[in-house]
């Protein structure tokens, strides 16, 4: 058993795994309000979106993290905007604003010769976390979740029923930009373990997963995070021992989840 063990007397491999089970609570609890609310196309395009910002930081020597939060935002209100125009629809809104970001953030990094592993950025890098990702991701998800508990009720509402929210006064607009800060928030923090392109499959992945077994909201947010956890835990083991990017390792652990439960609950009796 002596294998099982070896991973973890590597500092990198812990700082990896510890940060992959605080991303792997906070990305599925987002992630559940995307899928409630049918935005899942909205995480991914936030994901791909990062990217110009992520040029933009390194050539300048920002964080990182500060340039993918800016750009993601960007994003997100540019594919809003289009949106409230009435004249294109949601999803063509999101499409085209995740495709120009992720396309400007290709040239960004070309033109601007930066430094950045563009396949760690875009599949994960269990290599390249450090301590200062697993504490930014710790002070993330305890910020959302302590916004998410003490505006539970509002924020249930909306999810449900944007139009009674808005019917009884809530600030819809408020907390739909809250939301896209959060999803960005979520995505930047998971980058370097899943991947700018792959960090859908935690936001979507384990929400998906849990609603086929519960139905309440509580239930789906704790249950969903539960896969999330164990997704990530079987992923970055799987990354280390067969040399894989952590991405796809944790991306495919995820579906893997899902099939399983999804035969699981179509049995006869299941819920």
């Amino acid at each position: 058993m002596e294998w099982l063990w070896e991973p973890w007397g590597y500092e990198f491999f812990v700082n990896a795994l510890v940060t992959g089970w605080i991303i792997g609570v906070l990305c599925p609890v987002v992630g559940t309000f995307l899928v409630v609310l049918r935005l899942s196309l909205l995480g991914d395009a936030i994901a791909h979106a990062v990217i110009p910002g992520v040029a933009i930081a390194n050539s300048l020597g920002w964080d990182l993290t500060i340039g993918a939060f800016g750009a993601g935002m960007t994003s997100a209100c540019v594919a809003s905007w289009l949106e409230r125009q009435g004249r294109v629809r949601a999803d063509s809104a999101v499409a085209l604003s995740f495709a120009s970001f992720f396309s400007l953030g290709i040239i960004l990094i070309s033109l601007l010769k930066t430094r950045v592993d563009l396949e760690g950025l875009l599949f994960g890098d269990v290599l390249s976390v450090t301590y200062w990702d697993m504490g930014q991701a710790a002070i993330a998800t305890i910020l959302i979740l302590s916004l998410l508990t003490l505006h539970y009720k509002e924020i249930l509402f909306f999810t449900f029923d944007p139009v009674g929210a808005a019917a009884a006064g809530l600030p819809t607009e408020v907390l739909q930009y809250a939301l896209m800060a959060a999803v960005t928030l979520a995505v930047v923090t998971a980058m370097k373990i899943a991947g700018t392109i792959l960090v859908v499959a935690l936001l979507v992945g384990p929400a998906v997963t849990a609603s086929l077994w519960v139905q309440s909201l509580g239930r789906t947010l704790a249950l969903a995070s539960v896969f999330g956890v164990i997704g990530c835990t079987v992923g970055i083991h799987l990354s280390y021992y067969f040399d894989l990017p952590s991405g796809p390792a944790i991306s495919l652990t995820l579906f893997v989840q899902f099939f399983l439960s999804w035969i699981a609950t179509t049995r006869p009796g299941c819920a």
